[in-house]
Order: C-alpha cells, then sequence, then structure tokens
C-alpha cells in the first residue's frame, strides 16, 4: 500500500506458503514448550519436572522427536523461501525476492503431508490427556478461567478464519458481529487507552469509549488470540481444521467459547488450518511461476496492514517520505490487543486460587501464570524492549490490605 503495487498472484500464495510454515512452528512450540507441561505434568507439578522435558520424559522420546522434527520442517520451509527462517530479507513491495523451484515444491509437499498427519497427532494427545480428565475440563470451564469479552480475528469473504488476508472482524459477548473493517479503517473502529504505569497501551472499542478495566455486555474490551479469531469467524476453511472446530463448540457449549484456557485448544484447531493449507499450496501448480514481482513505479507515501500474528491480529501503520523512509509509524500488535484482558485473566485466576487459610506454594503462582500463558504474550514485540526474563512477582494482601507473602519466579 505505502508503495502502491499489488504482489502478483504467485508472490501471494508463496508469501501464504511461508506464513503458515510460520504459524506451525510458532503454535507448536508454544503448545508443546509452554502450555503442555501445565496438562501434561499438571499445574501443580516440580517447577524442576513441569518443562518440556518433563513432556516428553512422560509422552516417550518418540512424541518428543516429532515435535523437534516438524518444528524443524516448518523452519526449514521459512530458510527455503526466505533465506532463513527468522528476520528473512524475502518480502518486497509488489511481491518476493525468490521463487520456488519444482524439486523445492516436491520436499514441501512431503513436509506438508507430515504436518497435516502431526496436527491430527496433536488434536488426538489434547483429547487423550486434556479432554478425557475431568479435572482439566473442570478447570478449563471454571469461573477463574472465564472472560466475557468482545472478539476479534481476520476473516474471508466467507467469514472463514483467514491468517493472511482480509477484513478485521468484531464480535460481541453473546457473538453478534459488532462490524468489519479493512486495515484503512482502524482508526475509525480502535482506540488506544494509556495508563502511567505500563509501556503497553490498552485498545478498546472506539464507539464504547475506555470504561476501565471490565467485562460483560458493554465492554469496550475484546480479545485477540486464537480463541478470538475461532468466535469471531463464523468457520474454520479447511474440512479437517473445520472437523475440529465443531468438536470444540459442541465441547464447550457453542460460541462464544469465553474460555481462556480453551485457548490451547484453540491453537492446535489452527495448526490443523495451517498444516491443510500449507499442503494446499505445495500441490498449487502456479506456486513455481516465475511471476513473483511486480515492480513499484509510484511515489511511496503511506500504507496500513492488517494480518493475524500467532499471538493475535496485528496492525501495521506506516507514513513515509518520497524515497520510502519511514517518518511515522504506529504498532498494534497482537498483545497489545490482548493487553487488557491479560490484565483481567491474571486478576480472576488470583482471585480464583488464593483462598484463606491456604498456603500460598509455586503450584498456586503457576496457577496464576496459566491465566496469562494462554495469550502467548511476547512483550518485547508489544513494548519494543527486550527483557530476557519474565521478572513475575505475585504480592499478596491479607483481608487488612497488609501484604502477606511475596512469591517470585526467581
Amino acid at each position: 500500500m505505502v508503495f502502491g503495487v499489488q504482489p502478483t498472484p504467485t508472490a501471494v500464495k508463496l508469501r501464504r506458503l511461508f506464513y503458515m510454515a510460520h504459524f506451525i512452528h510458532s503454535h507448536i512450540a508454544h503448545f508443546y514448550a509452554l502450555a503442555s507441561p501445565d496438562f501434561v505434568m499438571g499445574p501443580d507439578a516440580d517447577p524442576a519436572e513441569r518443562n518440556i522435558l518433563g513432556v516428553i520424559g512422560k509422552v516417550g522420546l518418540e512424541v518428543g522427536g516429532e515435535v523437534i522434527k516438524h518444528r524443524a520442517y516448518a523452519q526449514q520451509i521459512q530458510a527455503m523461501l526466505g533465506g532463513k527462517a527468522t528476520h528473512p530479507a524475502w518480502t518486497l513491495p509488489g511481491g518476493v525476492s525468490k521463487g520456488l523451484n519444482e524439486e523445492e515444491r516436491k520436499e514441501i509437499e512431503e513436509m506438508a503431508k507430515s504436518c497435516v498427519e502431526f496436527a491430527k497427532f496433536s488434536l488426538k494427545l489434547f483429547e487423550d490427556v486434556v479432554l478425557k480428565n475431568q479435572g482439566y475440563v473442570d478447570l478449563i470451564l471454571s469461573d477463574g478461567y472465564k472472560l466475557v469479552t468482545n472478539y476479534m480475528g481476520l476473516v474471508n469473504d466467507k467469514n472463514q478464519v483467514d491468517f493472511y488476508d482480509g477484513k478485521v472482524r468484531v464480535v460481541d459477548h453473546e457473538g453478534k458481529e459488532l462490524f468489519k473493517y479493512s486495515p484503512v479503517e482502524y482508526v475509525n473502529y480502535i482506540a488506544e487507552h494509556v495508563e502511567p504505569y505500563s509501556y503497553l497501551k490498552y485498545p478498546y472499542i472506539k464507539e464504547r469509549g475506555w470504561q476501565g478495566f471490565v467485562e460483560g455486555p458493554g465492554t469496550p474490551i475484546y480479545q485477540a488470540a486464537p480463541l478470538g479469531r475461532l468466535n469471531a469467524a463464523d468457520s474454520m476453511a479447511t474440512p479437517l481444521a473445520q472437523e475440529a472446530y465443531e468438536k470444540y463448540l459442541e465441547t464447550l457449549g457453542g460460541k462464544p467459547v469465553h474460555h481462556i484456557l480453551a485457548t490451547h485448544w484453540a491453537r492446535l484447531i489452527e495448526l490443523m488450518q495451517a498444516a491443510e493449507q500449507l499442503l494446499e499450496l505445495a500441490q498449487d501448480p502456479e506456486i513455481t511461476s516465475d511471476d513473483i514481482i511486480n515492480i513499484p513505479t509510484g511515489t511511496p507515501n503511506e500504507g496500513v496492514g492488517i494480518l493475524e500474528a500467532p499471538r493475535g491480529t496485528l496492525t501495521h501503520h506506516y507514513k513515509t517520505d518520497e524515497n520510502g523512509i519511514v517518518v511515522k509509524a504506529n504498532l498494534i500488535v497482537g498483545t497489545t490487543n490482548n493487553n487488557a484482558p491479560i490484565t483481567m485473566a491474571i486478576k480472576k485466576a488470583a482471585e480464583s486460587v488464593i483462598k484463606p487459610g491456604q498456603e500460598i506454594t509455586q503450584g498456586v503462582l503457576n496457577m496464576v501464570e496459566m491465566a496469562f500463558r494462554a495469550y502467548d504474550p511476547c512483550f518485547s514485540c508489544a513494548t519494543h524492549a527486550i527483557l530476557g526474563e519474565l521478572p513475575l512477582k505475585m504480592y499478596v494482601y491479607d483481608s487488612k490490605g497488609e501484604l502477606y507473602k511475596v512469591l517470585s519466579r526467581d
């Protein structure tokens, strides 16, 4: 948009191919390394065991090998296209810098077939380990991990989940569409609130105004992670993902789903769609075409782009000078969209697990962490700062407002 040029059809398919691989590697990393220890090992397990190594020890080395292999497949596909998996210099205004040859296409096709099978396996694992454990189901459905808000997600012209392109759709707490907008219209619908104690802004629905951290009917707060995407859409875009989506809704009582921990299930359904679309694109005869770029000829100016990051809807707005040098920028990333819900979810989880007379343990701290871990937050992205650690502290106050205990990850 800044350069006034549209990518070629082949370039769009190549970008989508790359992005499906990105979604696969990110969702695998989050579910298996960050989320599954809470369910496979248990939320109260010793922190020394409540990690990916503990999970592999419990489910078996073969499963661990499949996790590593398929995340590597996704990274390999990104490197094959972009030159390197992380921070590639491949996408250009009007297209991409490198195409795909037939040998590479066949290699990606075989990896994509394997990724589809791995997504099936991951959904079955969730069913066996989580859904067949009544204690975990009760935890997912508990009020302490329930947050009633609005929901945001990118959809195609059929209102199906689309990670790469489309319009942003926002539905209310009952699942009714509030509005749908194209990228250039985002400032008409979304505003950003600032609190003095945080570098991270709090986006909200503009027409409702900032009302504070409130949930329920009329709230301006919305969620935009996998849970939000599945609530905002009418359906998934691929058959196996749709089948899993229908089971998800049937099990959880229909849509919208307000249960925060169900985000992990939603993430696996998205993994299924990304794998199916990866395979579909790898089998597209046009994917190896040499027509991969339209050279821009206009004078750069201003543009807005929106897609779905694994952590939520991602908006980039840039204004440049006549040479294409950025002079003004505004970014609303996935974690920024979810900033208010994360804050509210932490509070609800803490209130639900801290009980009178109960010892405050590391397990309790982890139960609070589970509330925001569902969102897969990237605070370095959202605040544009790299901490290198998660300096989490929990302050517990008694009924008189006096500090009772401090728990810290370190």
